[in-house]
């Protein structure tokens, strides 16, 4: 799921029966094996792939309708996960396809649902489910590339829709749409990137804006545009290393900025940032993972964000993204 330098595409070097968790142990060697193979006895794959599964069947519950807004970075998560749990064929492809070509607009752009307005962040779910799955061809490319584009301001900054909202995930949202389709010529990369590096802080991390306040998952979004425009000399890699590192716990879970509880999701913006900088060793993995481990809903499957809490298939994704990345020596990308 990664590029040369880290940043999040969709991975398609690997189709064998088993990924992720299960291939990445298989790598390795000695004592890191023995050690993998030890915390891999807890993981609940199975419990896992039927939670995913299942969701879509739970239509007459008040979470499937609160969320609707975000059906398509949903399907994204989930298709994801499945794919890196070795079972993205029991996903109904079909009908995923079919939603996605429903939710595309004229202008090119995709919404969260069918009817909702187009969104940067929508656009680029839908680009990466149809990658995930072989069907980027059937997108007319130069037409989801020129909404992208037009999004672009003129200090290189992106809005993510017509109501002209800035943040820096849009600018990783951009960045990574338009490289896995091809077209990051068509943007001006330059000034992207150097909107980006404007939102650096005094401690190395990135906000959403220039000035605003350092934030993990920003700073997976920040420092994953940089990589993707050929940046990632504008960061400071040693000082954002060390903040990113003091971002776990006792516990071995990761918070997202300085007297915040940990969270699943942020294990993944930091060890992300972190594997981009080369600097995964900085925090401890086994501790982490266990901390993941524990987040398991050992009756239903899925993951939460914290051990007390009810599963969802964000934190499941971000929960399996996370001990997939953290078992990973080395790993060759398509995408």
């Amino acid at each position: 799921i990664r590029d040369k330098g880290g940043a999040e595409h969709v991975d398609m070097s690997e189709k064998g029966e088993t990924k992720g968790l299960v291939s990445s142990v298989a790598s390795n060697k000695g004592a890191d094996k023995k050690k993998d193979l030890e915390l891999l006895k807890d993981f609940m794959k199975k419990k896992h792939v039927d939670f995913i599964l299942g969701l879509d069947k739970k239509t007459d519950t008040f979470e499937y309708h609160m969320t609707e807004h975000l059906r398509m970075s949903g399907i994204y998560w989930g298709a994801t996960c499945m794919d890196l749990l070795g079972e993205l064929g029991k996903m109904d492809k079909e009908k995923i396809i079919k939603f996605i070509f429903d939710c595309q607009h004229e202008n090119g752009g995709f919404s969260g649902n069918i009817n909702h307005d187009p969104h940067l962040l929508y656009t680029l779910s839908a680009v990466q489910i149809l990658a995930l799955f072989g069907e980027l061809d059937k997108l007319d490319k130069e037409k989801v590339a020129a909404y992208v584009v037009d999004l672009q301001q003129k200090d290189g900054s992106f809005i993510g829709d017509k109501w002209g909202e800035v943040d820096t995930r849009f600018s990783y949202c951009a960045l990574n749409c338009l490289a896995l389709l091809g077209k990051l010529d068509k943007a001006d990369v330059k000034k992207a990137t150097s909107f980006v590096s404007k939102c650096r802080n005094f401690d190395g991390g990135y906000g959403a804006v220039p000035g605003a306040e350092s934030h993990a998952g920003q700073i997976f979004c920040c420092v994953a545009a940089l990589a993707i425009g050929g940046a990632l000399e504008d960061v400071d890699g040693n000082l954002l290393g060390w903040w990113l590192c003091e971002r776990q716990l006792p516990c071995g879970g990761l918070n997202g900025r300085p007297e915040k509880r940990e969270d699943v999701c942020y294990s993944w913006w930091v060890l992300s940032a972190l594997s981009i900088l080369k600097k995964v060793p900085w925090i401890s993995r086994e501790k982490l993972a266990k901390f993941i481990l524990a987040c398991q809903d050992d009756k239903d499957g899925g993951i939460s964000d914290r051990s007390e809490n009810m599963p969802d298939v964000f934190h499941t994704f971000f929960g399996v993204e996370t001990e997939d990345l953290s078992n990973i020596k080395k790993r060759s990308t398509k995408y």
